[in-house]
């Protein structure tokens, strides 16, 4: 061989070794974001991102290295966003611990980094990216918006003795009532949820908790006596989540993203959804949680509201591995938005118009995005599918804040859109695939999943432990929450399902619940879910069960239920009203084979 063969191969072999993606790394401690401290880390960690926009190089991946430690964020000094966030409370402006905009191959590499916030606050927002990674941190609140009691004597008429938990800070007010507080909010908790203290599960027959503290007085240090709460269903030992029902903001919020990664990344409370993912392509959890810190956790509760949510997006949702515990309301729901008809304007034109107050003010769709309309009354599809030439909003001068728009489609409105009816617009190309695998939900409030997409969906080796209710729904709503869509295609296998339906909540008709609201079934012609045979596929799972109902299904066309096992035990009185294993509503091509 050669010198200068030897210098070519050597220089080969050289880059072969280096990186096929350049780095910059930027160590988050040398840029003033240090933990250990109750400094506010909220104004250090905006002057560091400004500096990183700055000297990032375009192309290159970027990473924000934070050292192992507990961060501080207060709503003081932090900056401010508009932020329009579907399925939560429209109030603006909003304070954001790490505002990650406009970013692309970006990396937040926690190292078990602990984010602590303070007051109200969204902690991360990641908007207007592609290819960035969010992996190894917590986020949690140094005092929650949840008010955790337990219940230390019930004497039914008498009233109620509990003592509150250290970490709440309340006072009782000038008229007597039981108030909590912290940074820059207040809030007198009427409602609740109320654990078994040893096993935290959501105690049986329990539901939604409603009672008044009026009169309330201090017995003791942190014990109080509300006279006027009653309800003999609890009893001493039991752990309440007081709560109210605002939702302001998501612990992560995810808008105009393509391809998202979260690693090992957990939510231990926040005051709306775990996670709000909307109009994002690719999305994928690997190990992510709502849930509490460990076994010896003194918290029962972590969000207000679902673990996470995904509404009008695309591409694939894959969500592996995952802990979703005490949260005060689903696992996961997926979703698109119904925009319901206002307006003809001519022949090709219509105005529609956002209707849930939490889903309004962001994108619907954009130009050559594929639609479809529904008859509201009986869900059934109506005319043939068009696409979006011209969208414009109408109220507003921009998207943000906006709620209706002015849509031109492509091919002419057909004879059906009367008057006298309502009438929806759902939007196709913002629907996702799903995989929902490997993950564990237990102990919360009211369903355990939730999906409502034309998408191949596929939801395997999960365990659905004591989800208190339905611990599936397929769904489909134009009348109330407005959430699309029909499911076309849908495997549900090698699940576990432990004593689901322990509480009523909406749409907890059975253990799976395939649930569309559709107000006018009798004269319903189409199927709303399903369209072809074994569209809708049950197999291979097991069901742990105390009361009667497995299945229940509306409104399907293609639907199977076979080689799952169903185990009856004792652990429960049996209490609910669908005394049916198997109660259908309009389904066609069914095959059920336990």
């Amino acid at each position: 061989m050669t010198m200068k063969t030897k210098i070519l191969c050597m220089a080969l072999l050289g880059s072969l070794c280096m990186p096929l993606w350049a780095q910059q790394v930027f160590d988050m401690t040398s840029l003033g974001v240090v933990p250990g401290k109750k400094t506010n880390m909220s104004p250090r960690v905006e002057k560091a991102l400004d500096k990183i926009r700055k000297q990032a190089v375009s192309g290159e991946e970027v990473v924000l290295r934070f050292t192992p430690g507990v961060y501080h964020f207060y709503p003081n000094d932090a900056v401010e966003r508009e932020y329009y966030i579907s399925n939560h409370d429209q109030t603006n402006p909003k304070k954001v611990g790490l505002a990650l905009e406009n970013f692309q191959n970006l990396t937040i590499e926690g190292n078990g980094a602990e984010f602590v916030f303070h007051g109200q606050m969204l902690p991360v927002s990641l908007l207007h990216t592609s290819n960035c990674t969010l992996k190894d941190f917590s986020i949690d609140f140094a005092n929650p918006h949840i008010a955790q009691v337990e219940i230390l004597k019930n004497e039914g008429d008498k009233g109620m003795t509990f003592r509150v938990a250290p970490w709440v800070v309340y006072q009782i007010t000038k008229d007597s009532i039981f108030e909590t507080y912290g940074e820059g909010w207040k809030l007198r908790p009427s409602s609740g949820i109320a654990f078994e203290k040893d096993t935290r599960h959501v105690v049986y027959n329990t539901s939604d908790l409603f009672y008044s503290t009026k009169g309330v007085t201090k017995v003791d240090k942190d014990v109080l006596y509300a006279p006027q709460w009653k309800d003999k269903r609890l009893q001493p030992g039991t752990v309440v989540a007081m709560r109210a029902w605002d939702r302001p903001t998501p612990g992560i919020f995810l808008s105009h993203n393509v391809n998202t990664t979260l690693k090992n990344v957990k939510v231990h409370y926040a005051q709306g959804m775990g996670l709000l993912a909307q109009l994002c392509e690719n999305i994928t959890l690997d190990g992510f949680g709502v849930c509490l810190k460990g076994e010896n956790d003194p918290r029962y509760f972590t969000t207000q509201a679902d673990a996470t949510h995904f509404s009008q997006c695309k591409g694939k949702i894959t969500s592996t591995g995952g802990l979703y515990e005490g949260m005060m309301d689903d696992a996961i729901n997926v979703h698109g938005t119904y925009l319901k008809v206002i307006k003809q304007i001519d022949r090709y034109t219509l105005v529609g118009r956002y209707m849930h107050d939490q889903s309004w003010g962001f994108d619907w769709g954009y130009v050559g995005d594929e639609v479809q309309f529904v008859r509201s009354k009986t869900m059934e599809v109506v005319g043939d599918t068009s696409r979006i030439e011209r969208i414009a909003p109408l109220d507003k001068p921009s998207v943000e804040g906006a709620r209706e728009f002015e849509i031109r489609f492509s091919e002419p409105v057909g004879d059906w859109l009367t008057e006298g009816e309502s009438f929806g617009i759902e939007n196709l190309t913002w629907t996702p695939e799903v995989y929902f695998a490997d993950n564990t939900i237990r102990n919360n409030r009211a369903r355990g999943s939730l999906f409502s997409t034309p998408k191949k969906t596929v939801v395997e080796n999960n365990l659905f432990d004591h989800t208190s209710g339905t611990a599936i729904l397929l769904c489909g709503d134009c009348n109330g929450w407005y959430e699309t869509g029909a499911c076309r295609d849908v495997v549900i296998r090698k699940n576990r399902f432990i004593n689901s339906l322990t509480n009523m909540f909406q749409f907890t008709n059975a253990v799976i619940s395939i649930y569309p609201e559709i107000p006018d079934l009798d004269h319903q012609v189409a199927y709303f879910h399903g369209g072809k045979a074994g569209a809708i596929q049950i197999v291979d799972n097991e069901f742990d069960i105390f009361d009667a109902p497995v299945l229940y299904a509306k409104s399907v066309d293609g639907l199977i239920f076979r080689n799952n096992v169903i185990r009856m035990n004792t652990d429960y009185k049996p209490f609910h009203w669908n005394q049916n294993r198997f109660l259908l509503e309009r389904v066609n091509r069914v095959e059920i084979a336990e």
